[in-house]
């Protein structure tokens, strides 16, 4: 297992090579990002992190179609960051988006330079490859205004798929300690019931894929 201790050392071993052909390799099979950015709506002015960003992908993306929000992001892994900033400054974004090394478990809107918590804080395929998913989730919610909005997108339960695909999918996520987390949906669901938020869940790709908005009282 691993701890927030040694966290950063393993992403950047996973990464350190891996992080040049990420996106590329990657854009067949993540699902549900693109549709979930372009359900943000971000408004002018609100503050946006992705947690997990990698390689920045999809907090440029969220960038460059919200110019009004204010957009941030984070990750384990410096080697990962190396590109991401890369990707930023082609953008054109080097002064608008900054990037930080961070665990999800302690990051803060603090550490950024800002006054106030973050409106929304994505998690795009990052809570299925986490140990300590709950303690991210936790955290992140202590980083949000009230009335913040939490949302992911992450590898669902492929129900609605042949039995053979999610045999094979599980296979081959299990080398990457990745793995489908219906306790996210029910951890959720509990701080709804118990009044702290309302949540939306619905299958993306015949259940391949979730996405989950979790909007706090």
């Amino acid at each position: 297992m691993t701890t927030a201790k040694d966290a950063h050392p393993a992403m950047d071993r996973m990464y350190r090579w891996t992080r040049h052909v990420y996106d590329l390799s990657r854009k067949y099979y993540l699902l549900g990002r693109d549709a979930l950015i372009a359900e943000l709506n971000v408004q002018p002015g609100e503050t946006v992190c992705e947690a997990g960003c990698g390689t920045a992908r999809n907090v440029i993306m969220m960038a460059q179609r919200y110019p009004k929000g204010r957009f941030f992001g984070f990750d384990a892994s410096a080697e990962m960051l190396k590109t991401a900033n890369a990707a930023v400054e082609k953008a054109g974004l080097k002064d608008k988006l900054p990037l930080k090394v961070a665990l999800a478990q302690d990051f803060s809107a603090e550490a950024f330079g800002l006054t106030e918590k973050f409106d929304r804080i994505v998690f795009s395929y990052a809570l299925s490859i986490m140990d300590d998913w709950q303690a991210a989730a936790e955290h992140a919610l202590t980083q949000l205004k009230p009335g913040g909005t939490l949302h992911v997108v992450d590898f669902g339960d492929q129900k609605g798929l042949p039995r053979w695909f999610k045999y094979i999918l599980g296979k081959w996520l299990k080398q990457f300690h990745v793995r489908f987390r219906p306790e996210v949906r029910a951890y959720f669901e509990s701080l709804a019931a118990a009044g702290k938020g309302t949540i939306a869940y619905r299958d993306v790709s015949r259940g391949y894929a979730y996405i989950l908005n979790f909007k706090a009282s």
